[in-house]
């Protein structure tokens, strides 16, 4: 367990990240213990207050069980993490894990078209405004990253209009991990954001209530751009 001081005072927020970099890097295994409390503080440099609230984090995240008496233990996150922990687990160390985004890129396309349908069947007009708002946003922004965030906000109403809470927590940890990426997915997400044809389209099926045909138009959106990306991930897998 590779752990260093920390630099500054009263810094929680660094001992959660560099436990975190250890527990989902492998080099704390499901059932390691971690130091005491007071021994954690030591090693750190930090407060008992701040490895304490760290702890807590790391607790509340799924990484660790803080077990009566005090012991500590790292858990799996794989099984008892939470979608919270998409952003740091997409982006580490300044490089994009290209498991996770082939995991964001399967999500969204199983997921976008239930969304949609859910839309048409419980909004329908209601979404006119706010989705031709966001096409036209599109159809004048020639920068790529900012065509991103017209779309996300185009789905951000459609999710919305589905009035489903699990959708819209889903929704904000996938954006919150897929916001930081923006710059570097600009060009394969390009396939999809020019598409303008496909998200008037699919606003269209919803405005109109037809939940079928809104479901296939997320899915004719969605479809390609994943295509492309996951023939990428694994070019890129194959060649590393």
């Amino acid at each position: 367990m590779a752990l260093r001081p920390v630099a500054r005072r009263s810094v929680p927020d660094e001992v959660f990240e560099q436990i975190f970099g250890e527990v989902v890097g492998g080099d704390l295994a499901p059932g390691d213990s971690l130091p005491s409390e007071r021994r954690l503080a030591e090693v750190l440099g930090v407060s008992r207050p701040a490895a304490r609230e760290a702890l807590q984090r790391l607790a509340h995240a799924g990484l660790v069980e803080v077990r009566q008496g005090g012991t500590t233990s790292v858990r799996d996150f794989r099984l008892h993490g939470r979608l919270d922990l998409l952003p740091r687990l997409l982006l580490r160390g300044g490089e994009l894990d290209l498991t996770v985004v082939r995991s964001l890129l399967e999500a969204r396309l199983a997921v976008g078209p239930k969304v949609a349908g859910l839309a048409a069947e419980r909004a329908a007009h209601h979404l006119d405004e706010p989705l031709a708002a966001a096409i036209e946003a599109m159809r004048r922004d020639a920068d790529p990253v900012s065509r991103q965030r017209h779309a996300l906000d185009f789905w951000d109403h459609v999710v919305n209009g589905a009035d489903s809470i699990v959708f819209r927590l889903m929704f904000n940890s996938l954006r919150a991990a897929y916001e930081p990426t923006l710059a570097a997915l600009a060009g394969a997400m390009a396939a999809e954001v020019d598409r303008i044809d496909a998200y008037q389209s699919l606003a269209g099926a919803i405005a109109d209530g037809r939940r079928p045909a809104a479901e296939q138009a997320a899915e004719n959106l969605l479809a390609p751009a994943t295509a492309t990306l996951l023939a990428m991930i694994r070019d890129l897998e194959e060649s590393s």
